[in-house]
Parts: C-alpha cells; sequence; structure tokens
C-alpha cells in the first residue's frame, strides 16, 4: 500500500486573515499546514515539525523576519518564500542575499503562491535526491546543458558561447527556480572585489540571444527588476 506523504508548510504570519487564507487555500491543495502568529513561535515549530518549506512574513511583532532568515540559514537549506508587504527591490535583494529561496509581494494569486511552492519543494527535491553528487546534465524546454563535456544545445543544435556566459549559464542552471541576485552572480562569477554590473548585462543579452527564440521575451531565463534573474525549472503553457 503506497502511502500518500504530504509536503508539510509551516506559514509564519501575524495577520490573522492572511494566514488563514493561505492555510485554506494550502490545505485544499494538498499540503499540511502549522501556522505560527510571532518569530518565537515560528522557530519553535520549525524545530519541532522540521517542514518542508517556510512561508515567512518579515512583519512579525516579536522580531524582523530578517533575523528568523538568518537564524534558520545558520543550519538548514530547507526553502523559504518570503511573503511580505515590503515590495522594495532592497527588501528583496536583502532577504534573498541572506539565503531566502523565493520573494512573493503582497497582494499576490494563488496560483502564483502555489506555482512558487511546487518549484521551491521540487528543487529542494532535486539538491537531496543528489545526495551532494553535482549533476552532469540539466535540461528545460528544448535547452540542453552537458556539464561533463561543457556542450550547450538547443533543439538538438549546439551553441557557441564564451568561457563567461557558459560560467553565467551553469550558475543560472544549478540554481534553477531560485532568484539570484546581480552581486551574487558577480561575486561568483568576477569575484568578491569588483563591480561588473554592466558586464553581467551585455553578458545576459548575449546569452540570451543565443538561446532564446525571442530574447526580447525570454522563456528560459526571467528577470527580476531590480534584483537579479532566475533561471526556470519548467517552460510555462
Amino acid at each position: 500500500m503506497k502511502l500518500d506523504i504530504k509536503p508539510l508548510i509551516l506559514i509564519i504570519e501575524d495577520e490573522e486573515a492572511i494566514c488563514s487564507f493561505i492555510s485554506a487555500v494550502l490545505t485544499s491543495n494538498d499540503y499540511h499546514v502549522v501556522k505560527a502568529k510571532t518569530g518565537k513561535e515560528g522557530l519553535s515549530l520549525f524545530t519541532s515539525h522540521i517542514p518542508d518549506i517556510v512561508l515567512l512574513d518579515l512583519g512579525l511583532p516579536d522580531m524582523d523576519g530578517m533575523e528568523i532568515l538568518k537564524k534558520i540559514r545558520n543550519w538548514s537549506k530547507i526553502p523559504i518564500i518570503v511573503v511580505s508587504a515590503r515590495g522594495h527591490e532592497r527588501e528583496k535583494v536583502a532577504a534573498l542575499d541572506l539565503g531566502a529561496d523565493d520573494y512573493i509581494v503582497k497582494p499576490f494569486g494563488t496560483s502564483e503562491l502555489l506555482a512558487r511552492i511546487r518549484t521551491a519543494i521540487r528543487h529542494s527535491t532535486q539538491v537531496i535526491a543528489m545526495n551532494g553528487l553535482e549533476a552532469e546534465n540539466f535540461s528545460v524546454g528544448n535547452l540542453e546543458i552537458d556539464y561533463n563535456k561543457r556542450i550547450v544545445c538547443r533543439a538538438g543544435e549546439n551553441i557557441h558561447l564564451t568561457p563567461i556566459e557558459y560560467k553565467i549559464l551553469v550558475l543560472l542552471s544549478k540554481n534553477a527556480g531560485k532568484v539570484l541576485t546581480h552581486d551574487f552572480i558577480i561575486r561568483e562569477i568576477w569575484g568578491i572585489y569588483t563591480d561588473e554590473s554592466h558586464t553581467l548585462r551585455v553578458n545576459m543579452a548575449n546569452i540570451r540571444r543565443k538561446i532564446e527564440v525571442n530574447p526580447g521575451a525570454p522563456k528560459y531565463i526571467l528577470t527580476e527588476m531590480g534584483v537579479g534573474y532566475r533561471m526556470v525549472e519548467e517552460l510555462s503553457e
């Protein structure tokens, strides 16, 4: 007999109406839910339940959500999606740099929330399944990357990339589903003491010109305005 093990989601949110709404949506979509109204309660429930994913509000009554993010990231890589009314780019960047997997600004649609949750859980599952081993390839739509042979193909045709373009594409693909901030990409590719924001934009434009059918409406690498880039894990319909 196959057991149906539903993913467990911890909601840390002090606004009762929003918390109840999210909980109802998740429950109706086959997720288990535990709820916390304060940061202290959220951390306690996190350690006692070890959820599959955390939905974290930043504006909590007893502590800032950023502090909770830091504490969890000190010892766990469980996916954390920030759900906040703070829509400024600096808050998004700060949360992502601290280790948040995603960031959704209130108000949001239920379909968007569910899609972000599926992506975060899927990415986490893939990482666990790899068990510390590097994946040999990546594919989405008709785009394929063979890491061992350093070959990139679209619809079976090889794509020529410069070494820097290839490094950027690999970094994004190995973090597919996550938003990588401009600063993070620059640090990983060029080093911590450089400012290559213009060079990054130029390289990204070149990559899109080579891998996208329509670079002006990209399908593989999406832009989070003012924040960074996200490689998709699957193409939207």
